[in-house]
């Protein structure tokens, strides 16, 4: 899952007062999103059995000009795992397999395979490297099944059970075991026992090979004026059972559904699925909590599309987000505002902001390294389509001029106020944030 830029700033804050049409202000929400760019999808948010709201924002095809909507299909990415973790579960339960068993049971060869379980897999806990990272590597190795590379790249980032690194490999692997296990394809086994079970009929694998009038068009940014750029496909058979499958709002909520009632899993082996062990994570998802409520989530993200799947199973609680741009951030913000709406908490909307035009000359003096009190730094740097903010450890994102030492992102509402001394000389930058500002200095 790629990062984007270091902030959220929520702004405009606005009290939940519980409406008595939940739905219109559910509605409200995701048009302040789609208002500044920050959503571009659909929707499906409910409670209780009851939908709550169900919709689709933006275009699927900018070009067309035609509208998301119920029954738009996106790729979900990452959500993929919740899939791959319960057909593991669900042999676990025919007693085909167990949660104990060792990758050497399956692949002999593999290095360090005594130490690695079906269990450290499913949490991420198996220091399972991510090979596909290591360009001379894959240039030689690019066509090996993923048990294959491994052997041949004989690495691991921590000895078993020690650590936490999210691992797209490790999750492959998981779809390797379920073909010996089950003597069919991972796709044909998702489709035995999930799809079909459920219903799921706008649900698969081959996104690139699908031929429907409800398929979304991926793009990288939010599409303007002259620039529509749209993503390439990633072939199913690279991301396989970490991040192949394409869905609809209306059949992940037939997953939602299936998993509250126990229609695939009994609840005791569901209990440790969602019981986080590292960094929060169980088998396929991720367990945080919000107002006192235990919320069960997974995002996606690949080429094109964003997703996020959230769930507070003690009131039957499921926020569905399919959004196809590539670079909006759905687990956060947006998915947090929902959740407060729902249970009339406060929360903030976002504000639209509109960029001005600043000139080169005035832009140099912004660039340079800033050390933040809250013990980070982060650069500041200038290229011909204009200034881009490189937090530690992530990837550069532009940030826009709104008024003289004032910027905005339009990736996420976050706002950086540069400061100056007396002589104008810029010194310091506030970052604000989730109501809080952070300030830092610039040496020199």
């Amino acid at each position: 899952m790629k990062k984007v830029l270091m902030i959220t700033l929520a702004l405009g804050p606005v009290m939940a007062c519980y409406a008595q049409n939940i739905s219109s202000e559910l509605d409200s929400v995701m048009n302040a999103y789609l208002r500044v760019r920050h959503f571009n999808g659909s929707v499906l948010v409910a409670k209780g059995g009851r939908i709550l709201l169900k919709k689709g924002y933006g275009y699927k095809n900018v070009r067309e000009k035609s509208p998301n909507d119920a029954q738009t299909i996106y790729m979900i990415a990452s959500i993929t795992k919740q899939f791959t973790a319960a057909v593991i579960l669900k042999l676990v339960n025919e007693r085909k397999m167990s949660l104990s068993d060792s990758l050497t049971s399956w692949f002999p060869n593999y290095p360090n395979g005594n130490s690695i379980t079906i269990f450290n897999l499913l949490t991420h806990t198996a220091g399972i490297p991510d090979y596909t990272q290591d360009s001379t590597f894959m240039v030689r190795h690019s066509r090996l099944k993923v048990s294959e590379a491994l052997v041949e790249y004989n690495k691991s980032d921590f000895p078993p059970g020690t650590n936490w690194k999210y691992s797209n490999q490790g999750y492959q692997l998981l779809g390797e075991i379920i073909q010996k296990v089950s003597k069919m394809s991972y796709f044909a086994a998702v489709r035995k026992y999930i799809f079909q079970p459920l219903g799921m009929t706008h649900s698969g694998f081959d996104f690139a090979g699908l031929r429907s009038m409800d398929k979304a068009t991926g793009y990288w940014t939010y599409p303007g004026p002259g620039k529509i750029e749209e993503a390439s496909i990633i072939d199913s058979g690279r991301s396989s059972s970490a991040g192949a499958i394409y869905s609809t709002v209306d059949d992940l909520y037939k997953w939602n559904q299936g998993l509250q009632e126990y229609k695939i899993i009994p609840k005791p082996i569901m209990d440790q699925a969602y019981t986080p062990y590292k960094n929060q994570y169980g088998f396929g998802w991720f367990v945080d909590s919000l107002f006192g409520k235990r919320i069960l989530s997974h995002s996606g993200d690949t080429y094109g599309f964003k997703s996020n799947m959230a769930r507070v199973t003690e009131d039957d609680l499921c926020i569905i987000l399919l959004n196809n741009i590539e670079d909006e951030e759905m687990r956060g913000p947006l998915t947090n505002d929902i959740l407060s709406a729902v249970y009339g908490q406060p929360y903030h909307l976002p504000v639209y902001y509109k960029e001005i035009t600043m000139h080169e000359e005035t832009l140099r003096q912004y660039i340079g390294t800033y050390q933040m009190t809250a013990g980070f730094t982060f650069t500041v740097s200038l290229d011909k389509d204009g200034l881009w903010v490189t937090p530690p450890g992530q990837q550069p994102s532009r940030i826009y001029p709104l008024r003289k030492n004032y910027f905005f992102s339009k990736i996420v509402d976050a706002q950086l106020m540069f400061n100056s001394d007396s002589n104008g000389k810029i010194v310091g930058v506030t970052i604000f944030q989730a109501g809080r500002a952070m300030a830092g200095k610039k040496p020199g």
